[in-house]
Order: C-alpha cells, then structure tokens, then sequence
C-alpha cells in the first residue's frame, strides 16, 4: 500500500490535497493501491470532490504509522519540520518520498525528494472548453487573517468576482460582498479555474492549474514568495504583480506547458 499525507489546515489551505489527488489519481491508473492522509473533515471532503473514494484524517506526521504498517510506502507532503520521525520512517517502510518544500530543501536521511508541478488532468482537458470573460480573484482557501479585508483598496473597482475559500470565516461573505461584483462558492472552484478567461491569485497550486487550463493568471504576490518561486511562475507564463492596477487584462498571454504529474509518477513507480 502506498499512503500519502498531505498536511491541511484552515490556516495552510488545501494547495497540498490538490497535488495529492492529482498523483494519486495517476499512481491508481497504473494499479497501486493507495490511500490519502489529511489532517481534517473539510480537507478530506474537498479532496472526495476532486475524485478521491475515501480518506483518512490524522492529526500530524507523527501518526502516519499509527496507518501505515511496516513494509509500505509513504509520500509526505507537508511544513512539518520533524527529522526524527523521517528517520524512523525510512528505518520501517519499504520507500519513503517527501516533497521538496523550499529550494534549500534536502534529504534528512535515506527518503527521495520529489520536485516539480503537479496538476490534475482535468485542467489539462479544460484548455479545449471555451472560457468566460470574467476577472476571477481567488486568494486561497483560507483568509486566516482576513488579509483581503485589510488590503481591501487592491480590490475595489476592478471588476473583480471572488471565488471563495473552503475554509472561509462564517459571515465573512458579507464584508466581502462589498468589496467583489459578484461571489461564488468554493464548490465551484474547479468548474471556474477551468472556465475563467482571467484569474487573478496569491495560490501557487492555483496559479499552475489555471495556466494548465488556458486562463491568462496573474500571481499577486501579496505573501513576499521566495524570488526563485516567482521567476519560476514568470519563466512559465504567470505575470506576477503587487497591485491589481499593474494587471493589463486586454493583453494576450503565453502558452506553456510545465505539468510534471506524469514524470513525478514514473519516478516513483521506478523505485517501488
């Protein structure tokens, strides 16, 4: 059995469910048997949305093997900065894979780094539907410090609908509607990041799947991303801006293709 842990929270978001699903959906195609590990209930509801039968919930890295057994293999994907339970990982299962979280990221014992752009095949299959001229805005699924309210001026008078995240306060929506021209709910996120002519996001995960699907996106970098993140998203074809004024939607925007889900899959089918 192949387990994979992608660590969820209402302050994190679920860019790593996303990614997840993704590979696993691939990894199933070629017969390995596989279960997703997220650490809530909204987490793994998103995740059955995006295609998955079921989920486990856990609640840190620190209980993977309290699932998996010895023999298996793990994916990990998460912020958690926990070397010793790497090491007995790579000590009690089969193969241990660990997705690489920043540049200067490097292996703590024996387990392989994974690297690369992961995106699910639907938004590959999404750049032949005809898109909508819409100005879509979609932050990220969670607005712990309700960092739109706050910058609330980028926003205002720009024609703008926000896509809403799953883990979006209670009530929030109200402050919001002031501010967008129109709100949709965070069950249509795919239906919309496949569909939008224009999305504008401080996700990465979001950024790479609009650009799969034949958006022009824009990355506002409202979280200062590390610079090799940004000439990254540039080298493919995602402007990066600091303010929706520098946006030009009448522009036209580059074709790219830097989906690496089909690589990533192999690499790990060679080492099982």
């Amino acid at each position: 059995m192949l387990y994979y842990y992608a660590s969820t929270s209402h302050k994190l978001g679920l860019a790593r469910v996303r990614r997840a699903v993704a590979l696993l959906n691939c990894l199933r195609e070629k017969g390995v048997d596989t279960q997703l590990l997220v650490n809530d209930f909204r987490a793994g509801l998103v995740a059955c949305e995006l295609g998955m039968k079921e989920y486990i919930t856990i609640e840190s890295i620190l209980d993977i093997d309290a699932i998996a057994e010895h023999g298996d293999t793990i994916i990990i994907d998460t912020h958690e900065d926990n070397s010793a339970r790497i090491e007995k990982y790579c000590n009690i299962f089969n193969h241990v894979f660990r997705f690489r979280q920043n540049i200067d990221d490097i292996p703590y014992f024996s387990e392989y780094l994974l690297d690369g752009v992961v995106v699910d095949r639907f938004y590959e299959e999404a750049q032949k539907r005809e898109k909508v001229s819409r100005k879509l805005f979609f932050l990220n699924d969670a607005d712990y410090e309700k960092n739109i309210m706050q910058q609330s001026m980028l926003f205002e008078g720009n024609g703008l609908e926000l896509l809403l995240g799953n883990y979006f306060f209670v009530k929030y929506e109200d402050e919001l509607s002031k501010i967008f021209t129109y709100l949709h709910e965070s069950e249509e996120y795919m239906e919309l990041i496949a569909t939008s002519q224009y999305i504008v996001t401080s996700s990465l995960q979001t950024a790479f799947e609009a650009k799969t699907s034949g958006a022009c996106v824009y990355y506002l970098n409202l979280h200062n991303e590390d610079e090799t993140q940004l000439h990254y998203l540039q080298f493919n074809g995602i402007e990066v801006v600091q303010t929706i004024d520098e946006i030009d939607f009448e522009k036209g925007c580059i074709d790219t293709s830097f989906n690496q889900r089909n690589y990533i899959v192999e690499d790990i089918l060679q080492k099982l």
